[in-house]
Formats: C-alpha cells, sequence, structure tokens
C-alpha cells in the first residue's frame, strides 16, 4: 500500500524530526520566518519549506502582520497523534516501573 504523501497527513508530516523542531520552536508562541531561522540556525529555505508542509497539514497556522508573515501551532490538529501516542502510556508505563524494580533490586545486591 502506497504511503500517504507527506503534505496530506499530519502523521507524516511530524515523522520528519526537523518539522518536529519547527513545531517544538513555535511551542504557544506566534513567530516569524526570521525569529523560527535565528531560533533554529537554519536557512530560511530551509525554515520555509517545512513550514509550508507543517501549513499544509493543518498543524500550523499563518496569519499576515503588514509585510510579515507569523505562524502559530494549531495545538487541536494534534490531537489524533496525541491519541494515537497515549493508547502506548500504560504500556510504557508498565515497563518504567518493571525497569524501576529491577533497578532498586541491582542496587540492593551491591549493598
Amino acid at each position: 500500500m502506497a504511503r500517504t504523501p507527506t503534505t496530506y497527513d499530519p502523521f507524516n508530516a511530524v515523522a520528519e524530526p526537523k518539522r518536529r523542531q519547527v513545531l517544538e520552536a513555535l511551542g504557544g508562541s506566534e513567530r516569524s520566518v526570521s525569529q523560527l531561522v535565528s531560533l533554529l540556525g537554519w536557512p530560511q529555505p530551509v525554515v520555509s519549506k517545512h513550514l509550508a508542509v507543517l501549513k499544509q497539514v493543518g498543524l500550523v497556522h499563518e496569519r499576515r502582520d503588514g509585510r510579515r508573515r507569523l505562524y502559530c501551532l494549531d495545538p487541536g490538529q494534534l490531537k489524533p497523534i496525541y491519541d494515537w501516542v497515549a493508547s502506548f502510556e500504560q504500556l510504557w508505563e508498565e515497563r518504567f516501573n518493571r525497569l524501576d524494580e529491577v533497578l532498586q533490586e541491582v542496587q540492593q545486591k551491591e549493598k
């Protein structure tokens, strides 16, 4: 089965590490491309390319302020990704709890 193009699927869009960094940089703030370039240390075309994909899948919104374009994260669009990841929360919680038990056993044996 063919993969959904990155430009149509938020899951594929956030699979790219640089796009996740853009989302993190936006966080709860509205930022311009130049602010993102400065913050991330990437060339402007790279930032713009990733913003375009994130905008196309609905994870980022653009607002014009005069000649500037400001970008902000749409956290509601991350909900399907969050819901999917949350389904693994109990599994990881159990594994971390077991790891804590094993580490405690090892520490007790060393004493």
